[in-house]
């Protein structure tokens, strides 16, 4: 399988080595790994210092399987030759894969149109802005269509190439690879578990300090009509002005508070799934479980696995 890494100028130096490191780490499995650019030759890094191009856009038409790993400023114009290789390429049946802000160059190719994508979670809202036609996860580590394959950011590129290494020739060879790679074979949960999600409380706006009164109380059992009656509302009223303000209504804005401060014990304590409840206001273990996977994407003890401090 020839596979092209697309290298556009100021190309994240991690990810540009992650297909060779990863797909190359195993010749029996036939991936014949090139280095492309808008030219042969140098292509300048994000972190300064340049890699060589052996081929170039020629190669990536012609390729089956094309990666484009993020590069910086990914807002830019791209070059219209860079764009036709990469058309060409999927027109041709190749398998075309993004990781990381290199969802970007395939967008503005028009190849994710009408399809579901995703990007690092920092970019998320900027390319559902810039590309109103794709429908953009930011929750997932990466998105898998066939033909076109985008990943998250950074590590979830990791993730991608055993995924594509899985898809091609099955999970044993994958398995195998991921121990030598001391990766794991299959993460749970998606990005969303690695979004911060702090509850701000704006101070210009009515019901900032009913907001901040809730948050630290959080273990009490709020409901909107206590809400209302700190806010000197009646509910009606203060529901309307509250979904006016943020976007959203009290209760959903609470349990996002309550699995938010939930995620900040589960960092920084070694208290049971039913005190984490208790103490952020989600009643029990069992219901804790349900909105916090719900919100993040993972359990909460794999949550804690993952983020707990040492």
């Amino acid at each position: 399988m020839k596979v092209a890494v697309l290298a556009l100028d100021g190309v994240l130096a991690m990810e540009v080595g992650m297909p060779f490191q990863i797909l190359g780490r195993l010749p029996e499995l036939g991936y014949e790994l090139t280095l492309c650019g808008e030219q042969a030759g140098p292509v300048l890094t994000s972190g300064g210092y340049p890699v060589v191009a052996s081929a170039d856009l020629t190669f990536v038409a012609t390729a089956d399987t094309v990666v484009v790993p993020a590069f910086l400023r990914p807002e830019r114009d791209f070059p219209a030759p860079v764009l036709d290789a990469l058309r060409a390429a999927h027109a041709s049946g190749g398998r075309v894969v993004s990781i990381c802000a290199g969802a970007f160059a395939l967008a503005a190719a028009g190849l994710l149109d009408g399809r579901r994508a995703t990007t690092h979670w920092v970019f998320t809202e900027e390319l559902a802005a810039r590309y109103p036609a794709v429908t953009v996860d930011p929750d997932v580590l990466y998105v898998d269509e066939g033909d076109i394959v985008t990943a998250a950011g950074v590590a979830a590129g990791i993730d991608l190439c055993l995924h594509l290494v899985r898809v091609d020739h099955g999970a044993a060879v994958a398995n195998e690879l991921s121990r030598l790679m001391v990766a794991a074979p299959h993460r749970d949960g998606g990005q969303a578990q690695f979004i911060e999600r702090s509850m701000p409380v704006a101070a210009d706006t009515s019901l900032a300090s009913t907001r901040a009164w809730a948050l630290a109380r959080l273990a009490d059992p709020l409901t909107v009509a206590s809400l209302a009656r700190h806010a000197h509302l009646s509910e009606r009223t203060f529901a309307r002005q509250f979904v006016a303000e943020t976007g959203t209504t009290p209760l959903r804005w609470l349990v996002a508070a309550r699995v938010d401060r939930a995620r900040e014990l589960l960092e920084t304590s070694d208290w049971g799934a039913d005190r984490v409840a208790a103490e952020c206001g989600l009643g029990t273990a069992a219901n804790l479980r349900v909105h916090f996977r719900r919100a993040v994407g993972v359990s909460p003890s794999d949550y804690r696995r993952s983020f707990a401090a040492s």
